[in-house]
C-alpha cells in the first residue's frame, strides 16, 4: 500500500470519526456549560451533578441520530470491504 493510499484512508477515517461524534461530544459540551453555570449560580460545588444530564443527553442523541452513525459507519466498512483487494495489491 503506497503512502498515498494510505494518508488517503486515515484522512476519510478521522473525517469519519470527527462526523459521528460530533453530535454528543456537542451536546456533551453545551450540557456541562449550562451545568456550570448553574453551579455557579446557585453556589452548588458537586462535581458529579454534570453526569446524569450528560447521560441522558448522549442517550437522547443516540436515539435521534443512532440510525444515521451506524448507516455511516456501515458504508465505511463496505467501501473499504470492496476496495480491500485493491490496498493488499497497492
Amino acid at each position: 500500500m503506497s503512502e498515498d493510499i494510505l494518508i488517503g484512508l486515515l484522512r476519510q477515517t478521522l473525517l469519519l470519526i470527527i462526523k459521528v461524534s460530533a453530535p454528543m461530544l456537542l451536546v456533551s459540551l453545551i450540557i456541562g456549560l449550562i451545568v456550570s453555570i448553574l453551579q455557579t449560580v446557585t453556589s452548588i460545588q458537586e462535581q458529579t451533578l454534570t453526569f446524569v444530564p450528560k447521560f441522558i443527553g448522549i442517550f437522547l442523541i443516540l436515539i435521534l441520530f443512532g440510525n444515521w452513525i451506524l448507516r455511516s459507519v456501515v458504508q465505511f466498512f463496505e467501501y473499504l470491504a470492496l476496495n480491500f483487494e485493491f490496498y493488499i495489491r497497492g
